[in-house]
């Protein structure tokens, strides 16, 4: 017997409006990078090795670049389009790092609607301060109610 998920959805496909918006916010620690690292195998020493961090470009340990596209997820997921969004790409492109102690504000904004296909396409910002960190577009497919 199919379970009624109708209550899970924020948002249905025809309740979304081009310029519609969500946004999370979450500072970023310690424990977010080594549990990224430990999850995700990517133990690059960027990340995890304040010596060797040290040493490069970045002149310290930054935040996997990932770990900010996952919050573009959580907006997708939990915000907008909602439970139920089916993520189908998403194109990103990492503009300055983000370091321990950094609080990231993600935005995710609907540009278009595709009611045919009920694709929904999302710009995706995570911003530090006034800085851009990532940007990108998502694709998301809303299943029928």
């Amino acid at each position: 017997m199919p379970r009624d998920f109708s209550e899970v959805y924020l948002y249905n496909f025809e309740d979304l409006t081009v310029g519609q918006t969500a946004s999370i916010a979450r500072t970023v620690s310690e424990a977010d990078i080594l549990a990224f690292a430990g999850v995700s195998g990517d133990t690059n020493p960027v990340h995890v090795d304040e010596e060797f961090a040290a040493s490069t470009m970045f002149k310290g340990r930054i935040a996997h670049g990932m770990l900010s596209v996952s919050y573009i997820s959580t907006v997708l997921g939990t915000k907008l389009p909602g439970p139920g969004a089916i993520y189908l790409s998403q194109s990103v492109k990492f503009k300055a790092p983000v370091r321990i102690g950094d609080t990231v504000v993600t935005r995710a904004t609907v540009t278009a609607l595709e009611a045919e296909k009920r694709r929904v396409t999302l710009s995706t910002v995570c911003t530090v301060g006034d800085a851009e960190v990532t940007v990108g577009e998502a694709q998301i497919l809303l299943p029928k109610r």
